[in-house]
């Protein structure tokens, strides 16, 4: 039986368009959503800007490849034009001009409710990486956005109702990346991207609702590597806006720079973007990921464990406030990134601690310069927001701020330190992390606590592609001078795993056995997969 023969015995009485096929169930519920006009028009954007997307990936292709040869990583010649222009993004809607803290997270109906009435200036709901993108996640995704943006949104729940404030945070919506499909839609035969199938059913169900409330539709777009990428997303924004009657310009995205690609090209993108920029974000926890697999061959490459990789190393710093002159100087939002830290309501003194790494971090971004900065739990909006207020006062944002003495180069971008320590709690911290993680996305949950930090699939990248590294580099050697290995890292993998049975309890599955084959196969294989999700997602069901 052939793949369109089965989708339509899944579901015989779904009207779709011509050559289009899903082969995932759709209820009654979810048809509302993926409604034959809405599936048209993805059918539409996907037959004009597939072949561009497919390019996209293939020029990262190249461009690893010349890396690896040895073509140095620098600002691009061809653009220095753009670099050295004095221009600026259009001026930004009264919905953005305050984005002081923003709550990210996925779009679960509850987690919907409770960010936006946090207290936060905006959320951005996620269906990338704080996200396991299953079929009914991303549908009934949709369906709760939809759901909250017109108010209707509520939840019962251990006798509760939760419903929204009358005042709530703006709205911002990130799509998946480049690099992911939507596995169950094929359009022509061909799988469709996954950012463009989560972009099209929002905006297109959406889009003149938020105008008509003045408070949208807003994006964030994710793991960009290059402004051409930029480039694809902002004609994508003027083929839809034509498509439904938008106004052009009426989309606004802020790009998250996360990778080190990204980051010689800040300028670039802001002007592919420039009638559609609502700035840049500081992705940090991709951003280290990035580092890493870009210099994956490099044999004396080497970092230290990743507790140690803060802001205030020397690659970090370099990038950071890079970010924020760049922004501020063509007059765009530099929002600050994310601190994994969660509150502990168990335990006081855990708790303390988790509060003041939040205050110092997002009082350094204040005083640097950001705009705002991102959390990732309703409970931390509030000492967030206090660090904002305390340098903005009641300003909305410190655009004015323009770093006149930030100047860092290509060679600052790669001041790759430390090195070290490496040690075996950090080895054993990222071989946990990475399975319990996993583990909990293979079974819908993009969004995990684990050992009072929220991971999601950026963090779980990193301690994936540091154990690959480490087991590489001549560097990757502990503190008490064991080499990391491939045998030594096998042989952890049943002792964490142990641990987290014995954590979860009654919580524990399968998935998880799955998750510790699939994370050690990538950490000793001999080339590092470009993404840990690509493999999970073909056994995700």
């Amino acid at each position: 039986m052939s793949t369109a023969e089965s989708a339509q015995k899944l579901n015989p009485s779904l009207d779709l368009p011509e050559g289009v096929t899903i082969t995932a169930p759709v209820s009654a519920e979810y048809q509302s959503i993926l409604t034959y006009d809405a599936l048209s028009l993805l059918a539409t954007l996907h037959r004009q800007f597939e072949p561009r997307r497919r390019e996209a990936l293939a020029a990262r292709v190249a461009r690893a490849a010349e890396l690896d040869a040895g073509t140095p990583l620098d600002f691009l010649p061809e653009t220095r034009h753009i670099r050295e222009g004095d221009w600026k993004i259009a001026a930004l809607p009264k919905a953005l001009e305050r984005r002081r803290i923003e709550i990210t997270g996925p779009t679960e109906r509850k987690m919907v409710i409770n960010a936006l009435n946090a207290g936060a200036d905006s959320y951005m709901s996620d269906f990338e990486d704080s996200n396991a993108p299953s079929w009914d996640n991303q549908v009934r995704g949709q369906i709760n956005l939809r759901d909250a943006i017109r108010r209707t949104i509520s939840v019962e729940q251990g006798g509760k109702t939760y419903k929204l404030n009358d005042e709530v945070a703006v709205l911002q919506v990130r799509p998946r990346g480049w690099h992911l499909d939507e596995k169950h839609v094929l359009i022509d035969g061909q799988r469709v991207s996954g950012g463009l199938f989560d972009f099209t059913l929002y905006f297109f169900h959406n889009a003149k609702e938020l105008i008509a409330r003045g408070a949208g539709p807003f994006f964030y777009l994710p793991k960009m590597q290059s402004h051409r990428e930029a480039r694809l997303w902002n004609d994508i924004f003027v083929a839809i806006q034509e498509a439904l009657g938008v106004p052009r310009g009426t989309i606004k995205a802020t790009v998250l720079i996360e990778t080190l690609h990204a980051a010689f090209e800040m300028d670039e993108i802001l002007y592919e973007l420039r009638e559609h920029s609502a700035g840049l974000n500081a992705g940090r926890w991709d951003y280290i990921f990035s580092c890493i697999k870009v210099f994956r061959n490099k044999r004396d490459f080497c970092l230290a464990d990743r507790s140690k990789i803060l802001m205030t190393v020397p690659f970090m710093r370099a990038y950071a406030l890079s970010l924020i002159k760049t922004c501020h100087r063509r007059g765009a939002p530099a929002i600050g990134g994310m601190s994994a830290l969660i509150p502990n309501k168990n335990d006081p003194e855990a708790n303390e601690k988790a509060m003041a790494g939040i205050r110092s971090d997002k009082r350094r971004d204040a005083t640097d310069g950001y705009d705002g900065g991102w959390v990732a739990h309703p409970g931390l909006v509030e000492a967030a927001m206090a660090e904002f207020v305390a340098v903005l006062g009641d300003k909305p944002n410190q655009l004015e701020k323009q770093l006149p003495d930030v100047n860092y180069g290509a060679a600052d971008l790669q001041d790759f330190r430390p090195e070290g320590p490496i040690t075996e709690t950090g080895l054993r911290t990222n071989i946990n992390v990475g399975i319990h993680y996993l583990g909990a996305w293979m079974d819908g949950n993009g969004c995990v606590p684990i050992h009072g930090l929220m991971e999601d699939a950026a963090t779980a990248e990193i301690s994936r592609a540091q154990v690959w590294s480490w087991i590489r580099s001549p560097k990757g050697v502990l503190d008490d001078g064991r080499k990391v290995t491939a045998d030594m890292v096998r042989s952890l993998i049943p002792q964490e795993l142990d641990k987290i049975r014995a954590l979860l309890g009654a919580g524990y599955k399968d998935t998880y056995v799955r998750a510790a084959n699939l994370f050690g196969d990538m950490c000793v294989a001999t080339e590092l997969a470009d993404f840990l999700t690509l493999p999970a997602y073909e056994r995700m069901d």
